[in-house]
């Protein structure tokens, strides 16, 4: 199954309206971004985020908001129509909706930092790396799309994702931006370490004599009906992959690759190294 068209985003004002709206309900309660955020248990951050069209409001999100607003089921309607697709590319989108269901998420990237993992500045290094250059409005898309999904991350939704991540070791040393940018994507990494029991992260080290992963990237997704599905990308192409052979075939692959990559620990012993010959 294919998805390969224009990789170019579709503008969308959605999640612009639902945080508008969002803001309105908040301020008719007499409530800050602070004060609003310890009643839903969700960081001022993430609010500001929301109210400003630059995160997706997730359903567990969308329920404690209706609660605390008492917004009529204004915020679940709207959260209906609610978009990530701005930023995304074409191909990706159908991925994407499926991440968001998902209950187990593996990636392996040889390229650049899988998009979950990302900083802002590393984020927009990474557009502006390759040609063609686009707009300044598209990167402002593209980088609100990544954190969007960033959601996906958070422990506290009703049922967490579980994610593993290997990524070569070579993607954090070619310091893709700069020694700034490379340092504070460090930095957050490791933040990420310690704030998230659910998240796997994993270098493959520049020394691998043999590696399971040579055909290049890969994402495997569990669904909350427990099947599996996979997805490869490459030059403004993607691919989703429902043929059960290819994904065990994958599985296979990566969980060799898991066995082969530094462990968790010697991970964030050697994220610890690199930051410090920064």
């Amino acid at each position: 199954m294919t998805n390969s068209t224009t990789n170019e985003p579709e503008p969308s004002d959605s999640l612009k309206t639902f945080g508008l709206i969002h803001k309105a309900f908040r301020k008719r309660a007499g409530l800050t971004q602070e004060e609003f955020a310890g009643l839903v248990r969700y960081h001022p951050s993430t609010v500001a985020s929301i109210e400003q069209g630059r995160r997706f409001p997730t359903r567990e999100y969308v329920e404690r908001a209706e609660a605390v607003l008492d917004a009529f089921g204004v915020l679940r309607a709207a959260a209906k129509y609610a978009t990530r697709d701005p930023g995304l590319a074409s191909w990706f989108r159908k991925w994407a909706d499926l991440e968001e269901q998902a209950i187990s998420l593996y990636t392996y990237e040889c390229r650049v930092l899988p998009g979950l993992l990302q900083t802002d500045a590393y984020a927009r290094a990474v557009i502006w790396s390759v040609p063609q250059r686009p707009t300044d409005e598209q990167v402002e898309q593209r980088v609100a799309a990544r954190f969007a999904r960033q959601e996906l991350l958070s422990t506290s939704r009703g049922r967490p994702t579980t994610f593993s991540f290997i990524v070569e070791q070579s993607v954090l040393e070619r310091h893709t931006g700069g020694e700034d940018v490379t340092r504070g994507l460090i930095d957050h990494l490791l933040g990420l370490n310690d704030r998230h029991w659910n998240v796997e992260i994993q270098l493959m080290p520049l020394r691998q004599p043999v590696h399971a992963g040579l055909d290049g990237p890969m994402h495997l997704l569990e669904t909350p009906e427990n099947e599996w599905l996979a997805y490869a990308e490459g030059q403004k192409t993607g691919h989703l992959i429902s043929d059960r052979q290819a994904i065990s075939v994958l599985q296979q692959r990566y969980a060799k690759m898991r066995s082969q990559a530094l462990t968790p620990d010697d991970t964030m012993s050697l994220l610890q190294q690199m930051r410090g010959a920064l």
